[in-house]
């Protein structure tokens, strides 16, 4: 079978990885790819946005399926595009997308479907959004309406960060037209985790549990980022929790897109907040694997992925089907380029990976790297590489991953070290033990 993915960052590579490893797969190739991606499949210098050409290309080498990686041509109607020429992609469709295309849409279809979020308004203008503030107080959350790759969320916690937001999003425009509308929101107090389930279109398969850090900086300090790490499982869901997901929230969800002509295939990501620890309200619906979640899970799954991913794209699962993950967790730490999430340099050389692979259940994932003209190794991202390991506890491979990161160097590198503490102190109270 001849794979397609479309992406070229560590999400896709760790996509490339685990898809190598099905018996059923006999070609991948990946659009653009990356040097780490390059190892295992055949990269192809198209873009995520080319849609014609990505989908003149599946259908020139008779690929089998194609598995969109990023939101952006999923917005853009890559699905659409290869369902036309009667191919098997998987990923939703161009209308389906806009649940996390647009925050606007998906905000009033959870108000219309009664899915637990926290109060927004729409504003347009500085004095819509400043009468929305003074409505829920500070702190408060801006959201850019559109796609701003992972950084349109300001939390506003005091007078001072307020004004910083209207400035950024009504003065300076700094998400563009993404910023056209945004919404304000209650802030709601809490745990973020992270939900990825597998759809069918009525089906919802869950994913092990995952838990990422967006803040730039150890705890929890900074601007959003498009994510510094996390660990799988998250510790903070439980199945009481986990159940309570499922049915107030992804069971909804799905029945609501089907009712409105948007029947959801691929990853549903649902975004949460465990107000007070406890009740789960929807921050963001993405509509692909988050990154670097992905890495982590991947990671722990046992079984072939590839039937999962076509039983999605085919609407229909098998009947008994059900993941089986390893009795092991997983960690991403993600190295990044010195000014990451602002203005960062490319070019830099990188060294260390085969030191940093080269130690028990450490894996490295190319996020953003590329060839310099003679050969070399350098940073062409702001997120440059993600390492990720595997251990048979938490507190274990959350420090064989920050272990992996030191090995790898390049000029500016810089990456949290305090991910999950706050998660082993739960798993200590909980279990006494490194593993839930």
């Amino acid at each position: 079978m001849r794979v397609l993915v479309v992406g070229s960052g560590g999400r896709e590579h760790a996509l490339v990885w685990k898809l190598a490893q099905s018996p059923q797969v006999t070609e991948i190739f990946c659009a653009p790819g990356n040097p780490g991606i390059a190892q295992i499949a055949t990269c192809l210098p198209i873009g995520v946005t080319d849609i014609v050409e990505l989908a003149d290309f599946a259908e020139k080498m008779k690929v089998d399926l194609t598995v969109v990686g990023p939101e952006l041509p999923l917005t853009l109607g890559l699905v659409d595009e290869l369902a036309k020429r009667r191919l098997l992609a998987f990923g939703p469709n161009k209308l389906a997308a806009e649940l996390e295309g647009s925050k606007v849409f998906s905000k009033s279809f959870m108000r219309k479907y009664e899915i637990p979020t926290a109060e927004a308004e729409v504003c347009t203008t500085r004095a819509e959004a400043e009468k929305a503030v003074k409505a829920f107080g500070l702190p408060c959350v801006f959201k850019a309406d559109g796609l701003a790759a992972g950084k349109g969320v300001v939390i506003a916690r005091d007078e001072a960060e307020k004004e910083k937001a209207l400035k950024l999003f009504f003065g300076e425009r700094v998400f563009g037209s993404a910023g056209d509308r945004v919404l304000v929101e209650r802030f709601v107090t809490g745990d973020e985790v992270s939900c990825m389930v597998l759809c069918d279109g009525e089906r919802a398969i869950p994913l092990a549990t995952a838990k990422d850090y967006k803040r730039v900086f150890d705890g929890d300090r900074g601007p959003n980022t498009g994510g510094m790490g996390g660990h799988s499982p998250s510790v903070f869901v439980d199945a009481t929790t986990a159940r309570e997901i499922l049915t107030d929230i992804v069971h909804p969800t799905l029945r609501g897109m089907a009712e409105e002509g948007r029947p959801f295939r691929g990853v549903l990501y649902v975004g949460l907040i465990l107000e007070n620890g406890m009740k789960p309200y929807v921050l963001e619906y993405n509509v692909r694997f988050g990154d670097p979640e992905t890495q982590c899970v991947l990671v722990r799954l046992e079984d072939d992925l590839l039937p999962y991913l076509l039983g999605s794209a085919r609407g229909r699962f098998d009947e008994n089907a059900k993941p089986v993950w390893k009795k092991e967790a997983g960690a991403a730490v993600v190295l990044a380029a010195e000014g990451y999430p602002g203005p960062f340099e490319r070019g830099k050389p990188i060294e260390g990976i085969e030191d940093a692979m080269a130690e028990e259940g450490v894996f490295v994932f190319h996020a953003g790297t590329a060839k310099s003209p003679d050969g070399k190794l350098v940073t062409a991202g702001g997120r440059v590489l993600v390492v990720t390991a595997r251990a048979r506890g938490l507190s274990e491979a959350l420090t064989r991953a920050v272990h992996g990161a030191e090995q790898v160097q390049f000029e500016g590198k810089h990456f949290r070290r305090d991910m999950g503490s706050k998660a082993m102190e739960i798993l200590r109270e909980r279990t006494g033990s490194g593993l839930s």
